[in-house]
């Protein structure tokens, strides 16, 4: 492990035990202390590169104050633009900011998008309760406006600060306000949550000394066979998947450790957003709770789902949330298949400026047009044998081209990304490219496939709901 993943993990396992003692103090003392302590571990470990962070805080908080109205599109692009500022420092001959940094800003310019958002909710819902004299109905809705201590407050909370997950403000208020945290579950869910992280870890480590990312960029490498060379990207993924699952399992552990995101079962919660039906807060001795809300990975879909755009799902969920509510509705495109394209561009560009991340997001839509294709042209024709045994194909595949997608994504240079996708003759882009023209031949035209499309956006809302419903019963 790197000096910067053992800081990474030293702050994670420090946030659980520490969480526990969160919950004896009072709101405007857990506030101020979950405060400091954030502050503490970026001047610690970003330095003068605190100051990005501020400015963006800041510069958030102008933008409410000014023009809620137009808050939510302002702040998106304040805190993109300065993404990209952040991003080219060096171009001004300004020092290179730390990967801690780097991790504070990504997870703040989501929290300050999410917070433009419920500040004009907040706004228009109380415009529209005093012209119809009622009560707006309005869910985990703000009930005042923001001050700049809670904004700083929100921003530089100690919980999930370099890790995540991603939450709501209104999240956080109510942590803070929750009537008698020392009630609500703890123990158990820390528990069930990191039980598995000690082999997600062990498998991290012995499968990555044995598969090292650098050997994929020597001529040795390339003198191995196709079979090698194609297998290399499943252990490359499988360690990537490892790293992730343990420091996002920790992560969470933290939170609920915290009492972060504890909401009753019937508040119906879902990752990053919060209960989206209303709910009493006062806890009960027959009440259940889960902590739905700062889930962040579903370990078990992510790896046996079926589907591509189903494994995106399970995969940062909470960033996944945020995207579906601020990114995909906006996107300049009727197209499910071109509004994903857009919002897996918005998501790369997020990551970061490296090649490697638009060409593998930009991978997606390709994956998702060829198994609408498929699925509509031959899996819709099939009896229930033929569809499991598709079912099964598909699912290999699904993992194929993640494995294939994950070699851009932490090769990072497209000259490195493309060396090695032509290593293996691109096998995976010609996959879904043949997908797509089989699908379009055996179905008849184009516009057999917009309805198919059409038909694809309502059945991926509908198991959205379904497994909202039942993801915590298999967690």
């Amino acid at each position: 492990m790197s000096p910067d993943e053992l800081v990474y993990l030293g702050i994670l396992a420090a946030s659980i035990p520490v969480g526990f003692l969160f919950r004896y103090l009072s709101a405007p003392v857990k506030q101020g202390a979950a405060l400091l302590l954030g502050l503490s571990i970026i001047i610690v470990t970003c330095h003068i590169h605190t100051f990005h962070s501020l400015v963006t805080v800041l510069g958030t908080w102008i933008i409410i104050k000014s023009n809620w109205r137009h808050a939510p599109a302002l702040s998106l692009t304040w805190t993109f633009l300065y993404l990209l500022f952040f991003r080219l420092v060096t171009w001004f001959g300004l020092p290179l900011p730390t990967p801690f940094a780097n991790a504070v800003q990504l997870l703040l310019t989501l929290k300050m998008v999410s917070l433009a958002n419920e500040v004009h909710s907040f706004h228009m819902a109380k415009k529209k309760e005093v012209s119809s004299f009622s009560k707006s109905p309005v869910i985990g809705g703000l009930s005042q406006e923001p001050s700049l201590y809670d904004i700083l407050s929100y921003s530089y909370c100690y919980v999930g600060i370099m890790t995540g997950p991603f939450f709501r403000f209104q999240t956080y208020i109510d942590w803070l306000t929750q009537p008698s945290p020392l009630a609500l579950p703890g123990w158990v869910p820390c528990l069930q949550r990191l039980k598995l992280v000690p082999v997600y870890g062990a498998l991290f480590l012995a499968v990555n000394s044995v598969f090292p990312l650098a050997y994929v960029r020597t001529e040795e490498f390339l003198d191995r066979n196709f079979f090698f060379r194609f297998f290399y990207m499943v252990a490359i993924f499988f360690v990537f998947r490892m790293r992730f699952y343990s420091a996002w399992c920790g992560a969470e552990a933290g939170c609920i450790s915290a009492g972060l995101g504890c909401y009753p079962e019937k508040g119906l919660s879902k990752p990053g957003g919060g209960p989206t039906v209303n709910y009493s807060p006062e806890p009960t001795a027959e009440e259940k709770y889960d902590f739905r809300t700062i889930q962040n990975i579903d370990c078990y879909n992510t790896d046996f789902c079926v589907k591509v755009r189903h494994g995106m799902r399970y995969w940062n969920m909470t960033v996944q949330w945020w995207l579906h509510h601020y990114i995909y509705p906006n996107a300049p495109f009727k197209s499910y298949t071109l509004r994903a394209g857009w919002t897996m561009f918005i998501s790369a560009y997020w990551h970061g400026l490296h090649a490697g991340y638009y060409l593998s997001f930009l991978t997606i839509p390709l994956c998702i047009a060829a198994e609408t294709a498929m699925e509509a042209s031959v899996r819709a024709k099939l009896g229930p044998r033929g569809q499991n045994i598709f079912d099964w194909v598909h699912w290999f595949l699904k993992m194929r081209a993640y494995d294939y997608m994950c070699m851009g994504f932490v090769l990072l240079k497209a000259s490195d990304t493309i060396h090695y996708w032509m290593s293996i003759y691109f096998i995976m882009h010609i996959i879904a490219v043949c997908c797509i023209i089989m699908g379009r031949v055996l179905m008849g035209g184009k516009r057999e496939g917009r309805r198919v499309d059409k038909e694809e956006k309502r059945e991926g809302e509908k198991i959205e709901n379904v497994t909202d419903k039942t993801r915590g019963k298999t967690d």
